[in-house]
């Protein structure tokens, strides 16, 4: 499992102009199962995603056709982690 941190290096102002195509990504990586969950940061310095997958190199991959690596406008720290302790409702993802 991934968290990713989504860190804002563009102004808001650019930002927004990507957001509708940053989303439209976003939706379709929860429709192949890629993504958890997501959202903006607050303060809005950029966002978070929490990502199912298992393999790095793949999740990469994906993370390179986001339209906000794409045109720069955000840096993204991948950090894997182990659940240990989890919701039974999450259990699903963790699977």
């Amino acid at each position: 499992m991934f968290l990713i941190l989504v860190n804002y290096k563009k102004s808001l102002e650019i930002v927004d102009q990507y957001l509708a195509e940053h989303r439209k990504y976003l939706a379709e990586g929860y429709k192949k199962n890629y993504y958890v969950v997501s959202g903006t940061r607050s303060p809005r310095t950029g966002g978070i995603i929490l990502s199912q997958l298992k393999d790095r190199k793949q999740l990469e991959d994906i993370i390179q056709q986001d339209p906000f690596y794409l045109q720069h406008i955000a840096d993204f720290e991948i950090i894997e982690f182990n659940p240990a302790l989890y919701h039974d409702n999450f259990a699903s993802f963790i699977q």
